[in-house]
């Protein structure tokens, strides 16, 4: 029995506790948070004991933890981690600071401990369907990749000020994304970004709608688009077109219904908020972690895919700030 310690009992803990719940072989044995009352309430759900972060990570009854805690807590959670020798899985991003995650990678493999970043869209089953018949060679050489995510509405301003900003925030994931269908790290980055959706964040120095091209040493391009506003749901596409076809993996609607009349054909509006869209992934990518502990091989993604990323998002705030691509060569 793999017993996970929870860091972190709002949202995204409650999601990853829904996941180990579901999981042979694992069990939510201890949580942590900074307020009592969710701790509480989760604790009661997964029937684990309420503790400090402190002795959760210290504790013998603690196998690996799983950090979801506020992004300016993740480094020295995992440095005390490390040090207790757990294994880790922290949300996405590990750090706001490129240097500050290069320190925890050290820290992590001097103590040889697993280390997973949740970039969780990997594991969700059509984008990781599309992932293997690109590897199977069912397309052919990669040559363009279209990855488009897109926010129903934005978030409170109170987040967008510690947020990072969309790039280091939102599109973290989709430049993952990109480096796991291309196949290889991009060279060049070029970014824009504008405030379309409220001036409001435009004024905090954020951007609600944005663009990047990514290009490899190869030639392959890959373009990202965000919006921070969707009026008709959660928009999630990739498409992958290669020498010999094309992959794409479309929306999920909130049902499988279409109707006919005389004005048309309709559909079901997509799924309207991450949580649902990507259940499956969140209960895939736990299912992962668990299973590299109890088989010893490396979780995927680790702590170097969440550098990268990191960089990647770092590149293109400069970028949009710049108005001119940037050269990825010595970053990646």
């Amino acid at each position: 029995m793999v017993r996970l310690g929870i860091l972190g009992c709002g949202r995204i803990g409650v999601v990853h506790a829904r996941s180990i719940g579901q999981i042979d072989g694992a069990t939510v044995s201890a949580v942590a948070d900074a307020f009592a009352d969710p701790a509480q309430a989760l604790a009661a759900q997964s029937d684990a004991q309420v503790m400090s972060p402190e002795a959760l990570i210290a504790s013998d009854k603690v196998d690996a933890v799983v950090i979801g805690t506020p992004t300016d807590t993740h480094y020295d959670l995992i440095h005390a981690a490390a040090a207790a020798g757990k294994a880790i899985l922290c949300e996405k991003p590990v750090d706001m600071s490129a240097d500050r995650i290069r320190d925890c990678a050290k820290v992590v493999a001097k103590a040889g401990v697993p280390f997973m970043t949740a970039f969780n869209r990997r594991f969700d089953p059509n984008f990781a369907n599309v992932q293997a018949r690109i590897e199977a060679g069912e397309i052919g050489s990669v040559e363009l990749v279209n990855i488009q995510s897109r926010d129903p509405s934005p978030p409170p301003l109170s987040y967008v000020q510690s947020s990072g900003g969309l790039f280091r925030d939102m599109m973290i994931h989709d430049l993952d994304m990109a480096r796991f269908l291309l196949g290889e790290d991009p060279v060049s980055l070029f970014a824009v970004g504008s405030s379309l959706v409220d001036p409001e964040i435009g004024k905090l120095g954020d951007v609600d709608t944005a663009a990047v091209t990514l290009t490899t040493a190869s030639g392959k391009i890959c373009q990202i688009s965000n919006s921070r506003r969707a009026i008709y749901g959660y928009d999630q596409r990739i498409e992958v077109h290669g020498a010999k076809g094309m992959l794409r993996a479309e929306n999920m609607l909130e049902n499988t219904v279409e109707v006919a009349t005389e004005s048309g054909f309709r559909k079901a509006p997509a799924q309207h908020f991450f949580l649902e869209r990507y259940e499956a992934a969140y209960r895939a990518e736990m299912t992962h972690f668990v299973q590299s502990i109890e088989n010893g091989k490396a979780p995927s993604p680790d702590l170097s895919d969440g550098l990268s990323a990191q960089v990647l998002a770092d590149a293109a705030t400069k970028s949009w700030h710049l108005k001119r691509p940037v050269d990825l060569t010595n970053l990646l």
